[in-house]
């Protein structure tokens, strides 16, 4: 017994064995899952990038080569994976552009990363050293920025386009990108003059046509036709309109019963009451001397009924029925009325006016157009047309990333070189930054510089260049103080991107590298997966 105690403190002054080959086996893992996903992406990066066709469960397919939608539509199982779609998420919501390049990038630190760890350096070192070198970078890319003016219509136009020409519908970038900057310039509010809500900006889809006959309409527009029933008007001028939010039909009970009428003369009374009842609304309408009704679409009961369609077209009043719940908000806005909640609330002063309510007709449907609208709310509404789903839903998306990058102007008033310019400027400023820095750091600085030349890498890969040649012209042209030098994939040449106009914000490339060196530095910290069932 006295021999056992005796051995004990001894055992405890031995070094006692830790396995770590599942944490690296763990982290080998992530960092494998997480750049099959990048790699995914990489070929839809840039203006010679492809498309990706998406079949998804339901029998729905999409055609796209926008980075957020593609991640999103993805059925991704492992974690870290899952990590790559919410970045690109954040990308978008941050910046709306760049949601490719960010993913891209982020599949590059860790190929560096994965190559820092088989050398042995303990990831919380390269973890502090990545975000050392991300902060460093934002400041080289402010440094290298241009500041706008928002007045500068023509630089606002060149950034839409940028971001539209790697885009389906690169070949109407032409109309996209000054209909993304009017659209925006339209509702920023000079109070607060650096924000842009993109709620006030409706997109209204309509198939036929091409995306050529897309259009800014200053006003409302109604993808439904008016009611046709018992001929009301589908045309008015002078019109008066009012928002409603109650029922123009017969009450019901609270409760779900039924009412048993045995006699003839009882149900002639009960048509009569009901008559009277919804004459008396119509007489109360007709009052304030409202011409046109947006009736909002009801789930307890029919918002109306086929006699009061019918007493609303002898008053002549323009009837546009089931409009959406979400849309009210917006409408309100933009006729500068009020929503009306019942009849009795129902007053002069609450209507919006317009100069023309009219019909039209569009392709093989029918839309309802408001113009005219007397001060107006800061709001704009644009139609998109197309020849089919397909083309209407990625030009929708398309429309979308060029409102961000012209909300990013309006928010950070900064714009930077295109072409993976900015990229090589930074992998050459880091790399000599890193030559000064001691021990460890130094040497992960220098792979941040090398992962960050995969953008142009990329680009000139997928524009059927020779990326090699290219990417080493690029440093030399670099090195030679040519910092807005860029690959331009049209040329399939290095020339200066700032006299290409291709350009972008600044905070699309300074959220990108952000975004990107935050979701590698977790997942470097991850060494362990726990399942909870």
């Amino acid at each position: 017994m006295a021999a056992v105690t005796a051995a004990q403190p001894r055992s405890s002054k031995t070094e006692s064995y830790v396995d770590n080959k599942r944490k690296e086996d763990i982290r080998q893992a992530n960092i494998k899952a997480a750049r099959a996903v990048a790699d995914a992406v990489r070929t839809s990066l840039g203006p010679k990038g492809m498309d990706k066709m998406i079949s998804t469960a339901n029998g729905e397919v999409i055609i796209t080569n926008d980075g957020a939608t593609i991640l999103n539509k993805m059925e991704v199982l492992q974690p870290a994976a899952k990590m790559l779609v919410d970045l690109s998420k954040s990308q978008d919501s941050a910046a709306g552009d760049g949601t490719t390049t960010v993913v891209v990038i982020a599949g590059a630190l860790l190929k560096q990363c994965l190559l820092l760890l088989t050398n042995g350096i303990h990831p919380t070192v390269i973890s502090d050293s990545l975000h050392k070198a991300s902060t460093k970078a934002v400041d080289v890319l402010t440094a290298m920025a241009v500041p706008l003016e928002i007045s500068d219509r023509e630089s606002l136009i060149k950034s839409a386009s940028t971001s539209l020409n790697s885009k389906v519908v690169s070949q109407y970038s032409t109309l996209l990108a000054p209909l993304a900057v009017d659209s925006v310039l339209s509702v920023v509010d000079p109070a607060k003059p650096d924000m842009v809500d993109l709620r006030d900006i409706k997109i209204v889809k309509k198939l036929g046509g091409t995306v050529d006959d897309t259009e800014l309409v200053k006003g409302l527009v109604f993808d439904k036709k008016a009611s046709h029933a018992a001929g009301g008007p589908t045309r008015m001028e002078n019109a008066k309109i009012a928002v409603i939010q109650f029922q123009i039909s017969p009450p019901k009970t609270d409760i779900e019963q039924s009412i048993v009428v045995s006699d003839y003369t009882q149900m002639d009374r009960i048509l009569k009451e009901e008559r009277n009842y919804i004459l008396g609304m119509i007489k109360k309408i007709k009052a304030t001397g409202c011409n046109v009704l947006l009736i909002q679409k009801s789930i307890l009961r029919d918002a109306v009924t086929d006699l009061s369609l019918h007493y609303l077209a002898k008053a002549k009043i323009m009837v546009i029925k089931d409009v959406e719940r979400e849309d009210i908000e917006f409408i309100t806005k933009t006729l500068n009325c009020l929503p009306i909640a019942n009849i009795e609330h129902f007053r002069a002063e609450k209507l919006g006016h317009a100069d023309l309510v009219e019909e039209v007709s569009l392709g093989d449907g029918k839309i309802v157009k408001v113009t005219g609208i007397k001060d107006m709310g800061r709001t704009t509404t644009v139609l998109i047309r197309g020849s089919n789903q397909l083309v209407i839903d990625e030009a929708d998306r398309s429309l979308h990333d060029a409102l961000c990058v012209v909300r990013c102007l309006v928010s950070k008033r900064f714009l930077i070189a295109g072409g993976g310019a900015p990229e090589i400027e930074l992998s050459r400023q880091l790399g000599a930054w890193s030559k000064v820095l001691h021990g460890m750091e130094g040497y992960c600085v220098r792979s941040f510089a090398e992962a960050l030349e995969v953008i142009p890498y990329t680009l000139a890969e997928n524009a059927g260049l020779n990326p090699i040649a290219i990417v080493t012209e690029l440093r030399n042209r670099h090195a030679q103080g040519e910092i807005n030098a860029g690959i331009n994939v049209r040329k399939g040449q290095i020339t200066n991107i700032l006299e290409e106009n291709v350009v972008q914000p600044l905070l699309v490339s300074t959220s990108a590298i952000t975004l990107a060196t935050e979701c590698v530095r977790m997942i470097l910290k991850i060494d362990d997966i726990v399942n909870v069932r």
